[in-house]
């Protein structure tokens, strides 16, 4: 089981750069509860930036994505890794959402699948192992 946070996931279900890489560790995996709100807000901006073709492809988008949530992600409420993750965040000078992932990682000994450099040096900092 590794941690996977929403660059990953985005990246994965967005067929952005680099997604080929994290395809493999795809399978199964544990998240906290924003991921849902980051991937929802990142499908909004492709089609809102012409990314998409149109809006039943953004559904279509969603709709795999909660299917993949409801059967290989366990999803985590935030608030458990709140506090951990703003230590993080002030010590390291990343955004709490990007923390969240890395104080969840932290909590449960896993590896962290991430596609964001920053949050990459930060969990490396914290002999945390990242993917791909």
């Amino acid at each position: 089981m590794i941690v996977v946070d929403a660059s990953a996931a985005v990246a994965f279900f967005l067929r952005e750069e680099g997604w080929r890489d994290i395809a493999p560790y795809m399978r199964r995996g544990v998240s906290v509860d924003h991921l849902i709100k980051e991937f929802y807000n990142a499908v909004w901006k492709s089609l809102y930036l012409k990314k998409l073709p149109g809006l039943e492809s953004a559904q279509r988008i969603l709709q795999l994505f909660k299917s993949y949530v409801e059967k290989n992600i366990v999803i985590e409420p935030e608030e458990k890794y709140m506090d951990k993750a703003f230590e993080i965040s002030v010590e390291d000078h990343i955004t709490i959402y990007d923390a969240l992932y890395i104080a969840l990682a932290i909590n449960k000994k896993l590896p962290l699948l991430t596609l964001d450099e920053k949050q990459r040096h930060t969990a490396l900092k914290l002999s945390i192992e990242v993917l791909p």
